[in-house]
């Protein structure tokens, strides 16, 4: 380990300095980068007011200077991190245990996958790394939480985290991979007939609908429209009695900060917003997060949310379309399921090793149901031209 290296836990993204995160994170990521969590914090998205309190870790070496982040967070449920672990508060419950307090390395509100443990390149990299998960399970110790999850890493720092005694979940996501089609004409003629064709209605439902659709990066949207589509935004919430994490003047400084690496796709009627799919992109992939309408439109939110996004992917080069978590409606759109992964360290020996052995046969079953969808993918199953229609 080099040394000496301090591990120390700060209050706030924004108590980095922005050097750090633009040298320690994935150059274009959207959402590891000095603006977004800081952002996310200050608006009261991934605030303790909401049950998210920042821990995150911080590396430093003998000059002080910062060789390692590990986004971390306090909370106090698990609304928002993706990790689908109210069962396991359930059980805990049952047996007269504490499930929260737990500890999170993930992006809130937000599931990609990506690094979480955000080293430079060095001699020193292993080692920075194993000390930031060490800091972290002796945070857990220290603060009395139940647990350490880190969301959807990456897939080099699986092997890292399973060295460290984390556990590994499964999960499935939906996601598109360009097959170098050209455009979404030629995307289309990778599906069955039958299923080109269903696309090809859906679409003309939009077009025969009068509205009109348009795509507009973050610091095109002018600040008096973000109230508007905040609504359209908070309306899918309140269908669910859920609660809207973002506000309007937390999307506005978002918009005004990543610039392009927003993409809001926004259906008008007569001029007025009536739906929104806002998504986030990188130098190669667009991720599809919030999706809002004001009343309902025959296969709007499949233009919005799915062949637009696909169809500006195609336009930017951007090789993969990640439309967020659950949803087999997907795979008719060629969204192919994806296996993803999360770890967990558990403090209790008795619950590690029950869900140790949940864990288990949850690999099983998802390997499983990820082969069966695969089979209702919509594409071809031979080599022959595609027919008209």
């Amino acid at each position: 380990m080099p040394s000496p290296l301090v591990i120390s836990s700060i209050p706030a993204a924004n108590a980095v300095a922005r050097e750090a995160w633009t040298r320690l994170c994935p150059v274009g990521h959207p959402f590891l980068n000095a603006d977004f969590l800081a952002i996310i914090e200050r608006h009261g998205a991934a605030a303790p007011a909401w049950g998210w309190t920042p821990r995150h870790l911080v590396a430093s070496d003998e000059r002080g200077a910062v060789v390692g982040l590990l986004p971390l967070y306090g909370k106090t449920h698990s609304h928002g991190d993706f990790i689908y672990d109210w069962a396991w508060a359930a059980a805990y419950r049952q047996i007269g245990r504490q499930y929260y307090p737990k500890l999170m390395s993930c992006i809130p509100h937000t599931p990609v996958a990506g690094p979480r443990i955000l080293v430079g390149q060095g001699p020193d990299a292993v080692a920075i790394r194993q000390a930031l998960i060490d800091g972290a399970r002796t945070l857990a110790i220290r603060s009395g939480a139940s647990s350490w999850h880190v969301a959807l890493p990456g897939d080099d720092e699986i092997p890292l985290l399973e060295r460290a005694g984390l556990l590994l979940s499964h999960d499935v996501q939906f996601h598109w991979e360009d097959p170098g089609c050209g455009d979404f004409d030629g995307y289309l003629a990778t599906f069955s007939a039958a299923k080109r064709r269903k696309v090809r209605a859906e679409r003309r439902q939009v077009q025969d609908s009068g509205l009109s659709v348009e795509t507009r990066h973050g610091d095109q949207i002018e600040p008096a429209e973000w109230p508007l589509l905040h609504a359209l935004y908070t309306s899918t919430f309140e269908k669910f009695n859920n609660h809207a994490a973002f506000s309007a003047a937390c999307f506005a400084e978002l918009g005004a900060n990543l610039g392009r690496r927003m993409v809001a796709f926004i259906a008008r009627d007569r001029g007025q917003p009536v739906a929104v799919a806002l998504c986030f992109r990188s130098d190669d992939a667009l991720y599809g997060r919030y999706w809002g309408c004001r009343e309902h439109y025959p296969s709007l939110h499949f233009e919005l949310c799915f062949y637009q996004g696909i169809a500006y992917c195609l336009r930017e080069g951007l090789r993969r379309f990640e439309p967020g978590a659950g949803g087999e409606h997907k795979l008719a759109r060629g969204f192919t399921p994806i296996v993803v992964h999360s770890a967990h360290w558990i403090a209790d020996p008795y619950m590690r090793q029950l869900l140790d052995r949940h864990l288990a046969l949850q690999r099983g079953q998802v390997a499983d149901y990820r082969e069966q969808a695969a089979a209702h993918l919509p594409f071809r199953r031979d080599d022959s031209p595609p027919s008209a229609g």
